[in-house]
């Protein structure tokens, strides 16, 4: 017999926050504090850049304006997505009374079905945006610009010459042509990062490890593991998002991730369609806005492998 459990379970604007955290503000970067996250934009933020010159002058008994201030600024306006679906609830019950009891003592599902169903798809939709802004190209349907689409036409933005692919051999002498073009103003900043690439992080890893024993980080010999590491001064993150070979020097102050986190656009919904047209399906709903940008491009390497 078919179940007669009927779920209509609905959220939008603040309401919506704790699933759309979940799916937005999940992913390796964001999550581990690789970049800056600007909640509630209804449209659009500037990011507004200061540039100051020619602050300093000899004393005098007047007033003189001769300083430079040049205001510039990059926009961030998170684009409006959606996520639709339809499950046949009949089938998916089979599944769901087989390991409702859960996979271990300490590992089972949500009470519920349309938790789980909530749950799944806010994990899904976490594990799309941790690429999609790195690599994530606006043209493509479900994405926005990520940051390589916006390094790649900012010509402010301090390239590498000649990357190569990720090797353990080389990748010593590549991070360091990335460290050595950091502008000098922002070398030594608190917030500065080298983002890599997890084919990067590996080789890097695995360059520590050929050193021998009783060398690499920590004197660990071939046993690197996932600890804090640096490179020249300079912390390394892994992010997972980024293109394989890719490198980036950034601080996370300049690098923004946006979204209407609180808007009253933003919506999550699980409808039991039995009651509405006798069927046995069951239909997902989320809409939700994303984008990133950065303010200052000439503070930004970028290693770029095509």
């Amino acid at each position: 017999m078919a179940t007669t459990t009927n779920i209509t379970t609905t959220y939008a604007g603040e309401k919506a926050m704790p699933y759309l955290q979940a799916a937005l503000l999940a992913p390796n970067t964001i999550r581990n504090g690789g970049i800056t996250v600007k909640p509630n934009i209804k449209f659009k933020q500037v990011l507004k850049k200061v540039a100051m010159s020619d602050l300093i002058k000899d004393g005098t008994c007047d007033f003189t304006p001769t300083a430079t201030l040049t205001l510039t600024e990059n926009i961030l306006e998170p684009k409006e997505f959606q996520v639709n679906y339809t499950l046949c609830k009949q089938d998916f019950r089979s599944d769901w009374d087989a390991i409702s009891m859960g996979l271990s003592a300490n590992d089972s599902l949500p009470p519920d079905l349309a938790s789980f169903i909530i749950a799944k798809t806010a994990a899904e939709i976490a594990t799309a945006n941790e690429t999609i802004l790195w690599q994530g190209a606006d043209a493509n349907e479900g994405e926005y610009d990520g940051f390589e689409a916006l390094f790649l036409a900012d010509a402010t933005v301090i390239d590498v010459a000649t990357p190569i692919a990720a090797a353990s051999a080389t990748i010593q002498a590549e991070m360091r042509k990335v460290v050595k073009a950091i502008p000098q103003p922002i070398y030594g900043k608190e917030d500065l990062k080298l983002y890599v690439a997890s084919d990067v992080w590996r080789a890097y890893v695995s360059s520590l490890a050929l050193a021998g024993s009783g060398n690499g980080y920590n004197q660990q010999g071939s046993n690197q593991g996932f600890d804090t590491l640096q490179f020249e001064g300079v912390n390394i993150f892994m992010a997972a998002g980024l293109s394989a070979g890719k490198m980036v020097v950034a601080q996370s102050s300049n690098l923004c991730f946006g979204t209407g986190l609180l808007s009253d656009q933003n919506e999550v919904s699980v409808l039991d369609m039995a009651t509405l047209d006798g069927s046995q399906n069951v239909r997902f709903i989320m809409r939700y806005t994303a984008a990133v940008n950065y303010a200052y491009g000439a503070e930004i390497v970028y290693y770029n492998v095509v």
